[in-house]
C-alpha cells in the first residue's frame, strides 16, 4: 500500500482521526493522534515528532527527539474507537541522522527478515503464534510500603460454585477442564466471536476461536500465519482488539502468563517454518515427521540456546510461575512429534509439504513479539549454520519419567534473572547482521533487572506472611 493509498483508505472508511502507533522496549504499544485531514503523503516520509526520554527503554533527556516513520501497509481502521480512527504503525528514527533506531523491536525485526534473506538459507519465513488470554470479570491488584494483594474473580471460576448469584446457575469449568466446553459452560463464547469479527475487520487473518483449559475464562483465538514483522504486527492488534473489546463489556482481558494459581497458564506456542523459492525447506518425506535436515538444525539451534532465549521470550517474573512441571507447562528442552510435553512439538496433522512447521512452546504473551520472533530466528538460524544436532527425539510423556531418565533432559531456567544470566552470557548469536545490538541487549537486561527482578524481590510477598508470620 502507498501512503496515497493508506490516505484513500482513511477516506473511504470515513476516518476523522489518524493514530500513530509504536511500541516501547518492554513490549507496549504507545500512541498519539491527529485530525484525518492533517495526514499528508509526506507525513510518511518526514515524520512525526515525538519525546523518546519518555518511552521505556529509549532516550535520555538530553537526546529525547525522535521521529516516527507510519507504515502506510500497517494501515487498518482502529477496532478500538467510538471515533472512526485510521491507525498506522510507526517505526522510529533519529531526527539528525535519519537512521532507523537501534532500540525499536519492529527494526529489529526488519533486520531479522534482511540477514534471513542475506543468508541464502531461505527468502521468507512464516510465523504462527497462538496467544492464550483470560478474560475475568473483575481485577483489583495494589502495593506498598505496608500491603500487597491481588484479587481475581471471575463469572466461570470454579471458586465461585457456591456464590449466591441470585440465581446461581453452575456451569463454570472445574480447574483444568476448560478445553474444549459449549455453552452455557463456556460464558464468552460470543464475546471472542465479536473479536474475532473485529480482527478481520482489521486486516486480521483468524482461522479459530475456543476456551482453554484453565477455569475463570481462559482462551484462545489463532491467527493465519503470517511473515515475521507482520506477525509482529497482528499480535499487537490481536492484544489491543482483544483488551478494548473485553472493556466495552465490563470485562477485563490479561495476558500475564501466570495469574491463576494451580490452573494452567497462558503461553504462546509459536510456529514457524522457513522457506525458499516458494518451497518449506523444513520439509522432507523420509524425515522423522517429516522434518529434513534443516529443519532439525533449526531445532538444535532452539534447544542450544532456549535458556538465553527465555529472557527475551518469557521475559517476566510471572513467566516462571508458569514455566514449572505440570499444567502442560513446556519446561523441557526436548523435541518431540504430536508430543505436548516437549518444548518443541512437530505437528503431525497434515502430510502437506506445505503445512510442515515445528511448534516451539516456551514464549509467552507478555513478551515483546518483534524481539520474541527475531531471536527465534536467529537462533533457529544458528542451528541451520553450524549444524547443531537436538539428539533423539522424546517420543513419551516426558511428565512421568523416571528420575534417572529425566536428568537426561535440560530444563528452562528456573527464574528471570536466571534467564538473563544466560542471555548475557550466550548472545553472540542474536549479533548476526546487526539484528541485534549489544546496546539493546545491555539496555534490556539492565531494564529487566532493576525494575522487575529486583521490583519483585525486594518487596515483601503476602504468602511469606502465611509462612513466618507466627515465628
Amino acid at each position: 500500500m502507498t501512503p496515497k493509498e493508506a490516505i484513500e483508505l482513511g477516506r473511504k472508511k470515513g476516518a476523522k482521526m489518524v493514530d500513530f502507533k509504536f511500541i516501547d522496549l518492554p513490549g507496549i504499544w504507545q500512541h498519539f493522534s491527529i485530525p484525518a485531514a492533517e495526514l499528508k503523503e509526506d507525513t510518511f516520509e518526514e515524520g512525526v515528532g515525538f519525546d523518546g526520554s519518555s518511552i521505556r527503554g529509549f532516550q535520555k533527556i538530553q537526546e529525547s527527539d525522535m521521529l516516527l516513520i507510519p507504515d502506510p501497509n500497517s494501515a487498518f481502521m482502529d477496532p478500538a474507537c467510538s471515533i472512526p480512527t485510521l491507525s498506522l504503525i510507526c517505526n522510529v528514527i533519529d531526527p539528525i541522522t535519519r537512521q532507523a533506531y537501534s532500540r525499536d523491536a519492529r527494526y529489529v525485526a526488519q533486520k531479522a527478515e534482511a540477514y534471513l534473506k542475506s543468508t541464502g538459507i531461505a527468502d521468507i519465513s512464516y510465523w504462527g503464534p497462538e496467544l492464550e488470554f483470560f478474560i475475568f470479570n473483575d481485577i483489583r491488584y495494589d502495593q506498598n510500603q505496608r500491603s500487597a494483594y491481588y484479587f481475581i474473580d471471575s463469572i466461570e471460576g470454579i471458586w465461585n460454585s457456591g456464590r449466591e448469584e441470585n440465581p446461581s446457575l453452575g456451569f463454570k469449568p472445574r480447574w483444568k477442564e476448560g478445553y474444549f466446553p459449549v455453552p452455557p459452560s463456556d460464558k464468552l463464547q460470543d464475546i471472542r466471536s465479536e473479536i474475532v469479527l473485529a480482527l478481520i475487520e482489521a486486516g486480521v487473518d483468524v482461522e479459530v476461536h475456543h476456551h482453554e483449559v484453565a477455569t475463570g475464562g481462559q482462551g484462545e483465538i489463532d491467527m493465519r500465519f503470517k511473515t515475521l514483522t507482520r506477525m509482529g504486527d497482528q499480535v499487537m492488534i490481536y492484544k489491543h482488539t482483544i483488551k478494548n473489546i473485553a472493556v466495552k463489556h465490563n470485562m477485563v482481558a490479561n495476558f500475564m502468563p501466570k495469574p491463576l494459581f494451580q490452573d494452567n497458564g497462558s503461553g504462546m506456542h509459536v510456529h514457524q517454518s522457513l522457506w525458499k523459492n516458494e518451497k518449506n525447506i523444513f520439509y522432507d518425506p523420509k524425515g522423522y515427521a517429516l522434518i529434513g535436515q534443516a529443519g532439525m538444525h533449526y531445532i538444535g539451534g532452539l534447544l542450544k540456546h532456549a535458556s538465553a532465549l527465555c529472557g527475551l521470550i518469557a521475559p517476566t517474573t510471572n513467566s516462571y510461575k508458569r514455566l514449572v512441571p505440570g499444567y502442560e507447562a513446556p519446561v523441557n528442552l526436548a523435541y518431540s512429534q504430536r508430543n505436548r510435553s516437549a518444548c518443541v512439538r512437530i505437528p503431525v496433522y497434515s502430510k502437506s509439504p506445505n503445512a510442515k512447521r515445528i511448534e516451539f512452546r516456551t514464549p509467552d504473551p507478555a513478551c515483546n513479539p518483534y524481539l520474541c520472533f527475531a531471536a527465534l530466528l536467529m537462533a533457529g538460524l544458528d542451528g541451520i549454520q553450524n549444524k547443531i544436532d537436538p539428539g533423539k527425539p522424546w517420543d513419551v510423556d516426558l511428565y512421568d519419567l523416571e528420575p534417572e531418565e529425566l536428568e537426561k533432559i535440560k530444563t528452562t531456567p528456573g527464574s528471570l534473572e536466571e534467564s538473563l544470566n544466560a542471555l548475557e552470557e550466550d548472545h553472540e548469536f542474536l549479533l548476526r547482521g546487526d539484528v541485534f545490538t549489544l546496546d539493546l541487549i545491555e539496555t534490556w537486561i539492565d531494564y529487566k533487572r532493576r525494575v522487575e527482578v529486583d521490583g519483585v524481590r525486594l518487596r515483601p510477598h503476602p504468602y511469606e506472611f502465611y509462612l513466618y508470620h507466627d515465628i
